[in-house]
């Protein structure tokens, strides 16, 4: 038999399992936790009970229907009780910083966007992040004292053991421990993750990838890496760095990454990288938005570009779903929902994928847009405090 303590931790890690699916995905069966979070049904009844106890979690008025619209009794659904108080999510990207404030619920109460150069200036974004938060919080009429935690992703490796940003991507985060330095400035537990495990979370639970227990989320922005879910859970390595599909190799003699490296992935299909390419063509001054614009209406020098990125993608992403075998493949960032990329990536991994894999993998574009990482970022918050 394992020593008492090691039973009480599995305890607690099932527990936050439970809370989690509850903050992320709302009313839920026991038997539909017991499908996402992969416990024994008996399992499962046990923490439900424990936690209805306590008062975390109370049985709902409404009825959920029989799994897979069968004709029997319609369960019975538990959702995590809503007390007084918010939370907020932070996304730090490469040149912008959004946060949003919720209710305990997950419902955003007030959001905001702030443009800056957040890789050179650490602790200044956390400055401005940290005064988005309390206006933010202002404006939502949540008093400053019922902040309850906040979530935050970053662009960049996140070192689970030493809780700094892994490598030298941010420069200007060299010696920060971003969870902390935002946690001294208001004051309130801060979780941070990477950015493309929370937009994971937030399409696992929140858009196209409901239901689905072993998913890759790619995120194309102006950088590129991946969100690794199995068994309805983020699989985050043993160092927190899985997914950095982004600085594979794919050239020993190509541009040097932020990174360090020569030839990475990112540096041939990272969203500045394409407009580099489409600048020369046109006689305009090209964004990500205006080249999804010329995408939508057909442009066929946009269409190359974009198809031939998202090969390029694709051919690791194959990889990946020879190793993985995911139910599906979630196409986000900035550049996600750009038919001719996401249509490059499903012709890459029909053609490098071990065929049965191939045919057993969707590769769909995110339903949550610019808007995934810090939905994932809420989730993150409210699972953390529901589970302490």
């Amino acid at each position: 038999m394992p020593p008492p303590g090691s039973l009480e931790r599995l305890r607690v890690a099932n527990r936050r399992a439970i809370t989690g699916l509850l903050a992320a995905e709302g009313p839920m069966s026991r038997a539909d936790l017991t499908r996402a979070s992969g416990l024994s049904r008996t399992t499962v009844s046990s923490l439900v009970g424990a936690l209805i106890a306590s008062g975390q979690v109370r049985e709902t008025a409404g009825r959920g229907r029989p799994h897979k619209g069968g004709s029997g009794r319609p369960p019975v659904l538990v959702a995590l009780s809503t007390p007084a108080g918010g939370v907020a999510g932070v996304d730090v990207g490469h040149r912008h910083v959004r946060v949003a404030v919720a209710d305990r619920g997950g419902t955003v109460l007030a959001e905001d966007l702030a443009e800056l150069d957040v890789d050179a200036h650490g602790a200044e974004a956390l400055d401005r992040a940290a005064a988005m938060v309390r206006t933010l919080l202002d404006r939502a009429g949540v008093p400053r004292a019922d902040l309850h935690a906040v979530g935050m992703c970053v662009p960049a490796p996140l070192d689970r053991r030493s809780a700094r940003i892994s490598t030298g991507i941010m420069p200007g985060w060299r010696h920060l421990r971003p969870a902390r330095e935002l946690a001294r400035r208001l004051g309130v537990p801060v979780h941070a993750d990477n950015d493309a495990n929370l937009g994971a979370l937030a399409e696992l639970h929140h858009g196209v990838a409901r239901g689905v227990a072993d998913l890759v989320y790619l995120k194309v922005a102006s950088g590129l890496g991946a969100g690794i879910v199995l068994g309805g859970r983020l699989h985050r390595g043993v160092s927190g760095i899985a997914g950095e599909l982004g600085h594979v190799q794919v050239g020993e003699d190509g541009l040097v990454c932020r990174c360090g490296n020569r030839g990475c992935l990112e540096t041939v299909v990272a969203a500045p990288r394409l407009i580099d390419l489409l600048a020369p063509a046109y006689d305009e001054e090209l964004t990500t938005e205006r080249v999804l614009e010329l995408d939508d209406a057909g442009d066929p020098g946009v269409r190359r570009v974009l198809d031939d990125a998202g090969r390029t993608v694709g051919r690791a992403v194959a990889d990946l779903c020879n190793s993985l075998n995911p139910e599906a493949v979630v196409v986000g960032g900035s550049l996600g929902t750009a038919p001719s990329l996401v249509s490059g990536v499903r012709h890459a991994v029909d053609r490098y994928a071990q065929p049965d894999t191939a045919a057993a993998v969707r590769v769909v574009p995110g339903a949550l847009g610019d808007r995934a990482e810090v939905v994932g970022a809420v989730a993150l918050a409210i699972a953390r405090v529901a589970a302490a």
